[in-house]
């Protein structure tokens, strides 16, 4: 990403401003400005947001959290779409959606990140907010901002509200931990890395026997939470790989937070490294769609292509009596997205078997949640660990 493309320039009482875009979720700068203040309406803002017009916030820090607040109200609710599309249907007896409940949901989740992120804050470049009652979010930014494309030709930075908060929210989970029951300890997530906050799949990783001891792969290590698990269980060598330097770093520190770097070793690499191993994990995205901004690169995997990439290749990186342990959710099938014999079909065409299969009940706060657009299908999600071998 080069400086120079990012730059933004706007026209303020008669003056040309310039600042550098700043995006940690890579969302687009946007085209058109206009300058508010702490008399903004909402229904102004949302229009405004809704033309494509993005508004450079001038007032106060609270107010401005407010308005996003007015104008996140103004959008369309995308649960009428669960009531339009299941009233012809007995969710009760049908196994799974056609898949218009989650379309629709990620069309209005996408929208309604559009719309939101028009509300814009500036910061300078000692990373403070210029504004009436802000917070100090320097060490927030910090930790997931570009700050190396600072120069002194740019006194100020412009990024999305609705993303500055996300930053401080995140903050808050790197600064107090995830508490991991399996591991006895916190990892520490890192912004745009994906928190381990569903942890039931640990559980099921955590009891799976073992087929060896010595070498274990760990693909799309993320915060390292599953390297740690593995060699918590004993295997003197782990190789964690992931394509994210961001989530790497996020690895390096936790691992050597629980001092297991001389047990882990950590390679940016696309899937697979050299060599075979006795038992190669991966936990890939559980749901075949189009991410819409880097952290969701954890849940959503376009046409399924990490998990068929994945299963056609391991077997060329097993050795003769390893194990493949693909932890994966059946959300997708219920969402109507994916059918179970297309994932059995894919594990049989990549020559391997299913030797076990260890499922586990979701527990997060949305499998429970009855207003949740797609409530339906998460009260019947299973995540499970499917033990494979070549055949």
């Amino acid at each position: 990403m080069q400086h120079e493309s990012q730059l933004i320039e706007w026209e303020e009482d008669g003056h040309l401003f310039q600042a550098l875009w700043q995006s940690a979720n890579h969302a687009p700068k946007p085209k058109r400005f206009f300058i508010g203040d702490d008399t903004l309406t909402a229904d102004k803002a949302y229009r405004l947001a809704c033309e494509g017009t993005a508004i450079i916030w001038r007032g106060d820090f609270q107010n401005a959290k407010q308005l996003l607040q007015a104008m996140s109200r103004r959008l369309p609710n995308s649960r009428k779409a669960k009531n339009s599309a299941g009233s012809n249907k007995s969710n009760e007896t049908s196994t799974s959606m056609d898949g218009s409940v989650f379309h629709l949901h990620r069309r209005d989740q996408v929208h309604r990140s559009r719309i939101l992120g028009m509300l814009l804050i500036p910061v300078t470049t000692g990373l403070e907010i210029p504004l009436r009652r802000a917070p100090d979010v320097k060490e927030a930014l910090q930790g997931a901002l570009q700050t190396n494309q600072l120069t002194a030709q740019v006194a100020l930075i412009i990024m999305s509200l609705k993303e500055l908060l996300g930053v401080i929210g995140a903050h808050q989970w790197r600064k107090n931990g995830v508490e991991i029951p399996s591991l006895g300890t916190k990892i520490y997530p890192h912004y745009g890395v994906y928190s381990p906050v569903r942890g039931e799949y640990l559980e099921l990783l955590a009891k799976a026997p073992l087929p060896t001891q010595e070498l274990a792969f760990d693909i799309g290590t993320g915060s390292g939470v599953i390297a740690a698990l593995l060699a918590k269980r004993g295997i003197k060598k782990i190789v964690a790989t992931d394509i994210s330097a961001q989530a790497l770093q996020c690895a390096r520190e936790n691992l050597e937070r629980l001092d297991l770097l001389k047990q882990i070793d950590l390679l940016e690499v696309n899937l697979f490294p050299t060599g075979r191993a006795g038992l190669i994990v991966c936990n890939p995205p559980w749901l075949p769609a189009k991410p819409s901004s880097a952290i969701e690169s954890a849940i959503y995997d376009p046409d399924s292509q990490m998990l068929k990439a994945f299963l056609k290749s391991v077997g060329q990186h097993l050795t003769d009596t390893g194990e493949a342990w693909l932890i994966m959710s059946d959300l997708a099938e219920h969402l109507g997205l994916r059918t179970h014999k297309q994932l059995w079909d894919w594990i049989t065409e990549a020559g391997l078997h299913v030797v076990g299969k260890l499922d586990i009940r979701p527990k997060h706060g949305k499998s429970s949640d009855k207003e949740d657009t797609l409530h339906e299908a998460r009260k019947k999600e299973i995540t499970s660990l499917w033990r494979l071998r070549v055949l």
